[in-house]
């Protein structure tokens, strides 16, 4: 049973989220909270399993109330967001203070059908309410995610392949906006190829998420364009809602961003953009599979494989999700298995 403690100034938000999570009888609301302040104490008090939290309260805003709980008692939050700007912002922080996921508020938002909204949030509850999270000071909250072995998994007798590879691609989900600063401002200013970076991420949230890593990393982190040429040193993140490729035009290796098929679950799709770049550059692409729920970025990784490229999981251990690495590895496709605090040394030594 996954115990939830419901967080929202709101009366009627808060009578809602009760009411959704309670359909599910694997799930039991044991509180609700009206803004950051009584949110600690419910937290110290009851210990939940799962804390769904707002963002905009009076007393204590929603940030500032997960500093404190991480810091005091720390446990499994979800946030919920507007899709603005602003909004992508506050959650940014969130989620670098310690959050674990975020879902919009308005459910029309991430799903027009009513009653699957309501199963992706209990979903997301259940699936977080399984991970328990470790403390994390608040001095290092902004640059370093869940805490992983000192010694970076491998398989046995292994060494990191270092060869000539022309592309790094990474894909992630829940926990990749945390997990993926960390890799990243591990990498030296002027590196030697161009970095795909797939994360599962509405499309208002995308562009502010590619700016703040552009302050942080000295490699250059922008929005991914269509047409664009792509350049060494450079990370190009795919836009939310849409589909990110590559193509070779006349020896140039130029983006590719498109709306892609209306049947695909996940835009953008780690899939999708593992198996383009296999394409433009067989055997040439080390790519990455870090945290997340589901399985994209499995077949993709297969036909990375099957063309010669290199793959790396990220081990359970330092996972937020261990959905998307997991499948890879099931699935007998990672080459290495790396600690998220090994994962950005080793693509700096790897070229």
């Amino acid at each position: 049973m996954i115990r939830v403690l419901v967080v929202d100034d709101s009366g009627f938000f808060r009578r809602r989220i009760v009411e959704i999570l309670d359909a599910d009888d694997r799930i039991q609301v044991v509180g609700t909270a009206a803004n950051g302040r009584e949110a600690i104490q419910k937290v110290m008090e009851l210990k939940p399993d799962v804390v769904t939290m707002d963002i905009e309260m009076p007393v204590m805003d929603g940030i500032t109330a997960v500093r404190r709980i991480m810091k005091l008692q720390p446990t499994p939050i979800l946030m919920f967001s507007s899709l603005s700007y602003e909004g992508a912002q506050a959650t940014l922080d969130a989620l670098e203070a310690g959050a674990l996921d975020f879902l919009p508020k308005r459910f029309d938002e991430f799903s027009q059908d009513r009653e699957e909204a309501k199963r992706i949030l209990r979903a997301r509850v259940r699936h977080i309410g399984t991970r328990a999270p470790a403390p994390r000071p608040a001095s290092t909250a902004s640059t370093a995610a869940r805490p992983g072995p000192a010694t970076a998994p491998r398989r046995p007798g292994a060494a990191v392949r270092r060869g000539d590879y022309r592309l790094v691609a990474i894909g992630s989900s829940t926990g990749g906006p945390v997990a993926l600063q960390q890799v990243l401002t591990q990498l030296p200013a002027g590196y030697a190829v161009p970095i795909l970076l797939v994360q599962h991420m509405p499309a208002s949230f995308t562009p502010a998420f590619a700016q703040r890593l552009d302050q942080q990393c000295q490699v250059r982190v922008k929005e991914a364009e269509d047409g664009e040429l792509l350049e060494k040193g450079t990370a190009y993140l795919a836009p939310g809602g849409r589909q990110l490729g590559l193509v070779d035009r006349g020896g140039q290796v130029r983006l590719r961003v498109y709306d892609g098929d209306a049947s695909l679950h996940y835009k953008p799709s780690v899939d999708m953009a593992f198996s383009s770049a296999a394409e433009v550059f067989p055997g040439k692409v080390l790519s990455v599979v870090m945290t997340g729920m589901g399985a994209d970025g499995r077949e993709g990784a297969r036909t990375l494989k099957k063309s010669g490229s290199t793959v790396w999981a990220q081990d359970e251990a330092s996972c937020v999700i261990y959905g998307m690495p997991q499948a890879v590895v099931d699935a007998g496709l990672a080459d290495q298995v790396l600690s998220l605090t090994d994962i950005g040394r080793e693509l700096a030594k790897a070229l």
